[in-house]
């Protein structure tokens, strides 16, 4: 009896972890980046890293991750983005 109460418990662990687990790794790539020239927060999600990589190709820079460029490169980005919308990037809105 008592063997059969562990398996049932381990086995009901192993069900409820994943569940609380995975929303949080869904939300690690998630960032909020502020904007100090428009005083607005921009989340970081894949739109915005397609958007990212045309501004980098648009302006002939090799990828690097944006949290790690410089302060200045990082609001020469939100300028572009603020004139460039998804709808005018073609980036899927659905």
């Amino acid at each position: 009896m008592r063997r059969l109460f562990l398996t049932g418990a381990m086995l009901g662990a192993a069900m409820i972890v994943p569940t609380t687990v995975l929303p949080t790794a869904l939300r690690a790539d998630d960032h909020v980046y502020h904007d100090r020239d428009r005083n607005d927060d921009h989340h970081w999600d894949n739109r915005e890293d397609r958007a990212y990589r045309m501004w980098l190709h648009e302006n002939h820079r090799s990828y690097r991750d944006f949290a790690r460029m410089r302060a200045e490169d990082q609001r020469a980005y939100w300028r572009w983005r603020h004139d460039h919308s998804d709808a005018v990037l073609h980036i899927d809105i659905r």
